[in-house]
């Protein structure tokens, strides 16, 4: 699912794709931020993420992965848990955000590509399908309930006090095993379980 054929092919195109799927991410993380400041935690603003400005967020490995797996991520916004007014409601509405901001983006390039508003335009109509699916991908990757992944802070919300100690201890291990567990296709039948399971909630929305 590499792009980076893309910009010998059609530079163009990969430029606008390229501004497309960077603020697919920096919009996922912007919007953890956003809701936390909404709960009561002003950190991410205080530092200055609540900008698009994509040189506070970006991340170089996150970037180029995006561009050659298709699975990328910008620099976490910093949220301060404990400063949230209603934690457990909080911790979920913070973490949920991202994931729908996803959802929401590839919704909207799905429903203008029902609409036809791209015309005859191929190019057009692959760049929002490619939008589509890499944003319902973050978004399903994201719900994961394996740290960091923003789906265990989810499922950390709906456990009791020592089922969240048992998470934030088992955190410090959560990337290696994420990545083997990527590298290894283990998780592709969750993966497509999540996209099938946004496709649906997209296909709800738009009727």
């Amino acid at each position: 699912m590499g792009l980076i054929s893309l910009l010998f092919n059609n530079p163009g195109l990969f430029i606008i794709l390229a501004t497309l799927l960077l603020y697919s991410v920096i919009a996922h993380e912007v919007a953890h931020g956003w809701v936390a400041y909404l709960f009561g935690d002003d950190t991410a603003m205080r530092s200055g993420r609540l900008s698009l400005n994509p040189m506070l967020h970006l991340d170089p490995i996150g970037t180029i992965a995006l561009f050659i797996v298709g699975f990328g991520w910008a620099k976490p916004v910093p949220v301060d848990y404990s400063r949230l007014k209603n934690f457990r409601l909080g911790l979920i509405s913070v973490s949920l955000a991202g994931c729908l901001t996803n959802i929401l983006i590839a919704t909207a390039a799905l429903f203008l590509l029902r609409l036809g508003a791209i015309g005859s335009n191929p190019s057009a109509a692959s760049l929002l399908s490619l939008v589509a699916r890499i944003n319902i991908i973050l978004g399903a990757i994201n719900l994961i309930p394996i740290p960091p992944l923003d789906g265990s802070k989810i499922l950390m919300g709906f456990l009791p006090r020592r089922g969240q100690m048992v998470l934030v201890r088992f955190e410090r291990y959560g990337l290696f095993l994420l990545m083997i567990l990527l590298f290894t296709g283990l998780l592709d039948p969750v993966i497509m379980f999540m996209q099938r399971m946004i496709l649906g909630m997209i296909g709800f929305i738009l009727g």
